[in-house]
């Protein structure tokens, strides 16, 4: 995952803890409030857009997601639109994002979020 692709996330992430989203209560269900539970962008101009300023070409980000896909749901089942495309890229981003921080209160996530932002 490329650094300010993970600013942003983190970004993303910390406003959902500001918003009260994201607590320590559902600690279990911090990637699925931040990146499932809803779409990260929406509009598949808005996505195109995310890709080119990511500088992410579409081949390389649909390969990524079919490999994702096959490997931890045995098929892949995410159409392919710049939408959808991107945002089950937030959604392995964010998972990849919330392992490497393993954080064990919200406090410490939030910690942990505001050192990659800054």
């Amino acid at each position: 995952m490329k650094t300010p692709i993970k600013t942003e996330l983190a970004q993303h992430l910390l406003n959902l803890i500001n918003d009260g989203v994201l607590t320590d209560e559902n600690r279990d269900d911090w990637h699925f409030h931040a990146f499932n539970e809803d779409y990260y962008i929406i509009g598949y101009y808005q996505c195109n857009q995310w890709l080119k300023k990511h500088d992410i070409d579409a081949f390389e980000a649909i390969e990524e997601v079919i490999n994702y896909s096959q490997e931890n749901f045995g098929e892949m089942s995410t159409a392919i639109n710049s939408e959808a495309v991107v945002n089950m890229l937030a959604f392995i981003y964010g998972e990849e994002l919330l392992s490497e921080i393993d954080a064990n209160s919200i406090e410490e996530l939030k910690d942990e979020l505001q050192e990659l932002v800054s």
